[in-house]
């Protein structure tokens, strides 16, 4: 008799479960963003992108979106958040905001808890009208996050927390059809909306490609856009092929510096070239996740819009990655590279003795701004403690500012922008607050903290050749030699100073220089060796980790970028795949090169920041902040 009662106790509950009442709401998608900022940087190892409250310390203005509830009654709700200072103290977190339906706020803190993203429970509400508007409310500025919003009438209905089956529940909350939309065809899909990606694009178009430019950020650029603000580096008009380049004086800004006022970046500029183009079609918003294969090759892309979360599938013969981390490679199962190789495998003198996982790591900038009075700021301190001696005595940080160099670029890549995020805000925090001689701090208030973080190397794709140092320090000429590096070979290293202070957490790097002559990098290094029809053009070349110091520079992959778009006509052309190029079509491809594709007669305006040098002899300087 026990045992049936039982039995039918569990079916009452499976009944119970299955008809009870839910609505899924993906964050990123709110109609109204308020002050909260979408940050998809994560979103292959999380699943999705989420909403950020990046207010630099003062909280922002509300996200809000209009929903509907299947049936009225009372809904218990789960939020997806993550305390994101729990890797460095194991305490309530700053990222503090709360839930509103329709104006009144559901009863708990959200983003405090956990030492991982997790469900938490945001308390109930009784849904009287099935239409409502639910609100993000920021408590801190100081980047709570959230990622999704589940509403239940089943207490205890908690979505799952593994990646792999949260997004089978998320596809099945939001009726997400199991086939994605045509884009349509293309001649060439050109994945990440860099300058190697946008000088890619641009080529291949005025050659007469179709293309298809997917760039998974609102804003074109990159690295030299107005979200990272790093400036463009190295030479154009170098090497022998002198209009290579001539594109950059067309989108690439007029003015240096890292850290500026966002106008410096001139991302306009950047928007208007790729308009103005009648062969691409520019899809931004738009993150690859996944691709379709054909024994080695790929026949289509999928990619998500980070807002919307359509996804679209791209075909084309020809695909190039210019990701920077080598997505659509790693993807496609493409042979690749990250960290340092020992010294042995090529001969490099400048690399360590042994192999090992250490790569250079990425920068949040940032700058402060005079107030004209005093300004407070909330005393900030989860884990990384400073004293007078230690602090650093600043009122902005710029490249130096570089965290992650002994964590995975690709996998830990949330921690260590985090990190970035965290020392900016402890750093501050101590010269406003515990400083006792911050009178050159007292009036001023941070200006700009970057939230999408600057990388410098993760995956680098192989190639039929792999740059090394000794085809660059002896001149080892290649016959597909194709633009010239021109930058010194600049390898980034923790700094001393900062060591001493942080051993094994440091956040500031210096650069230690080998100066080279112009190098012309083969074209070998812009395809896959294993992936039929993949290009790649950026800093995830075929390159190892010593010459990548040279070639990573924007100028310089903007001219590689030139190059994969002219060979990507020349494919289409013949009908051929990359290494037919090589094989085949070299002297085709030299004459493209020789002509370039930029506008004839335009003056140089590319000559700040050009670094390296063309006379002196190969030494190796240390750069210290």
């Amino acid at each position: 008799m026990k045992s049936k009662c039982i039995l039918l106790f569990m079916l009452c509950c499976l009944t119970w479960a299955a008809t009870a009442a839910s609505l899924f709401v993906e964050a990123e998608s709110f109609a109204v963003k308020g002050g909260w900022v979408v940050d998809q940087q994560f979103m292959d190892r999380m699943g999705s992108p989420y909403l950020m409250a990046h207010g630099m310390g003062s909280p922002v203005a509300n996200a809000q979106s209009s929903v509907e509830f299947p049936e009225t009654g009372t809904y218990y709700v789960y939020v997806r958040t993550f305390n994101w200072t729990s890797p460095w103290k194991n305490a309530e977190g700053p990222g503090k905001f709360r839930l509103l339906v329709d104006g009144r706020a559901l009863p708990v803190t959200l983003g405090t808890q956990g030492s991982s993203w997790i469900w938490q429970e945001a308390g109930s509400v009784a849904v009287r009208n099935r239409k409502a508007v639910i609100s993000l409310q920021d408590l801190t500025g100081f980047n709570g996050r959230c990622d999704a919003i589940y509403f239940t009438t089943a207490k205890g209905d908690v979505p799952p927390a593994s990646v792999p089956q949260l997004e089978a529940f998320r596809r099945k909350a939001l009726g997400m059809p199991d086939r994605p939309a045509s884009a349509g065809n293309f001649d060439l899909v050109v994945v990440g909306g860099g300058v190697a990606g946008i000088s890619a694009a641009v080529a291949a178009a005025r050659l007469g490609c179709k293309v298809a430019l997917l760039n998974n950020r609102p804003i074109l650029g990159g690295n030299n856009s107005s979200e990272v603000r790093v400036h463009l580096g190295g030479r154009i008009e170098t090497g022998p092929y002198k209009a290579l380049g001539d594109l950059q004086k067309e989108f690439g800004p007029s003015r240096q510096g890292n850290a500026k006022p966002a106008d410096f970046y001139e991302d306009d500029k950047k928007e208007a070239i790729v308009a103005g183009e009648a062969n691409i079609t520019l899809f931004a918003n738009y993150h690859a996740f996944a691709v379709d294969m054909n024994e080695q090759r790929i026949v289509a892309v999928i990619a998500r819009h980070i807002e919307s979360g359509l996804e679209m599938r791209f075909e084309a013969p020809l695909f190039a990655d210019c990701t920077g981390d080598g997505s659509v490679g790693y993807l496609a199962g493409a042979d690749y590279r990250m960290g340092r190789e020992g010294r042995d495998e090529f001969g490099e003198t400048t690399a360590p003795e042994k192999a090992d996982s250490m790569t250079m790591g990425a920068s949040v900038q940032w700058y402060s701004e005079d107030s004209g009075k005093p300004t407070a700021f909330p005393t900030f301190n989860y884990g990384v403690n400073f004293n007078d001696q230690s602090v650093e005595k600043v009122s902005m940080g710029e490249w130096t500012w570089e965290t992650g160099m002994n964590f995975d670029q690709v996998k830990d890549f949330e921690r260590i922008r985090d990190y970035g995020l965290l020392v900016v805000y402890s750093n501050w925090s101590y010269l406003k607050n515990n400083y006792k001689e911050n009178n050159p701090w007292r009036n001023r208030k941070l200006g700009w903290v970057a939230y999408v973080s600057g990388k410098r190397e993760s995956r680098r794709l192989m190639g039929d050749y792999i740059l090394k140092e000794d085809d660059l320090r002896k001149n080892v000429v290649h016959e597909d030699g194709t633009a010239a590096t021109t930058w010194t070979i600049d390898l980034h290293y923790p700094d001393p100073a900062n060591t001493a202070n942080f051993p094994g957490a440091e956040f500031k790097s210096i650069a230690k220089h080998v100066p080279i002559y112009p190098y012309p990098v083969p074209y070998r290094c812009l395809y896959s060796r294993n992936v039929d029809n993949l290009f790649m053009a950026g800093r995830n070349i075929s390159v190892t980790h010593v010459a990548l110091g040279t070639t990573r520079v924007m100028r310089t992959t903007g001219m590689l970028g030139e190059v994969v778009g002219m060979a990507a006509s020349i494919c289409k052309q013949n009908k051929v795949d990359p290494r037919a190029v090589y094989r085949k079509y070299l002297p085709e491809l030299k004459h493209l090169m020789q002509e370039g594709v930029g506008k004839k007669g335009l003056p140089n305006n590319q000559q700040y920041n050009v670094g390296g040098t063309l006379s002196k002899p190969p030494v190796v300087v240390e750069q210290h902040e």
